[in-house]
């Protein structure tokens, strides 16, 4: 019987976790039926090594923008720096870029200046925006919903940990929700009734690995093959088998990140 296939939305492979095994741990992913990884370049002055490890391995496809805790540290991006990037076969998002006031609310407004700029960049190319929320709720909500009413556009809640909330405006404005090792973990059932309460067509599995490991890693450094574990809790939360969440949510990223959808080698 062959392994289903999943994707792991949203990881960070180009972290230095990773530079002593990157090919390994790839083919560990593959074979645990990850299919396609999207690596997330977290400051634009290394997007040259991100698209490096994208152009080196066929089943990665990479995206790029200013992590909202880098913004204060790293050149503000501009719009048209982002769109001219979206020009490479497999950059297939904006971002991550978001808002964090749990360990950098002090940088507030200028994050709120980098997210614009996403935003936009997201709003002039239909590529999907990736967001990066923590602590910061209302902000959150009020940036992303006058944008989208504006101009609509595509966007995906990484690693999704917020309210129950923020969670309706985000599925109001027909974004997306990804679940991350933090749903698999043994305390998280408030989260995992959030995720329940959710159209399961609008659900993404992630890693953030080097960060966040699901059961039985927990502790230890994630990977992308780990995408498995948090996807067969998954299953469970919306009563699914794990061959139907895997086909499930891998059609739903393919329908957000239509480009790797269409992306031949």
């Amino acid at each position: 019987m062959s392994t289903p296939q999943i994707v792991d939305s949203h990881c960070h492979l180009d972290f230095p976790d990773f530079d002593d095994e990157r090919a390994d741990v790839i083919a560990r992913a593959v074979e645990a039926g990850v299919s396609r990884m999207v690596t997330i370049c977290t400051r634009l002055r290394l997007e040259p090594q991100v698209r490096a490890i994208a152009e080196t391995y066929d089943p990665v496809f990479y995206a790029a923008g200013t992590h909202p805790m880098s913004a204060a540290d790293e050149p503000l991006a501009k719009v048209d720096e982002l769109v001219a990037l979206t020009q490479h076969p497999k950059m297939v998002g904006i971002g991550e870029s978001g808002l964090d006031y749990h360990y950098t609310a002090e940088t507030a407004d200028v994050q709120k200046q980098s997210l614009r700029v996403h935003v936009q960049a997201a709003q002039e190319t239909g590529l999907p925006l990736i967001i990066h929320n923590r602590a910061s709720d209302d902000d959150m909500a009020e940036i992303l919903g006058s944008a989208h009413k504006a101009k609509p556009f595509k966007c995906v809640m990484h690693c999704f940990s917020s309210s129950a909330e923020l969670a309706r405006t985000a599925l109001d404005h027909g974004f997306y929700l990804s679940m991350s090792g933090i749903a698999a973990f043994p305390k998280s059932q408030e989260l995992r009734d959030i995720f329940a309460a959710a159209p399961v067509d609008r659900i993404l599995v992630e890693t953030d690995s080097p960060y966040l490991a699901p059961p039985p890693h927990r502790g230890r450094r994630n990977e992308p093959a780990y995408t498995a574990h948090t996807a067969k809790v998954g299953a469970e939360v919306f009563g699914l088998s794990y061959e139907d969440f895997a086909a499930q949510t891998t059609a739903n990223f393919e329908r957000l990140f239509d480009k790797v959808a269409g992306w031949a080698p």
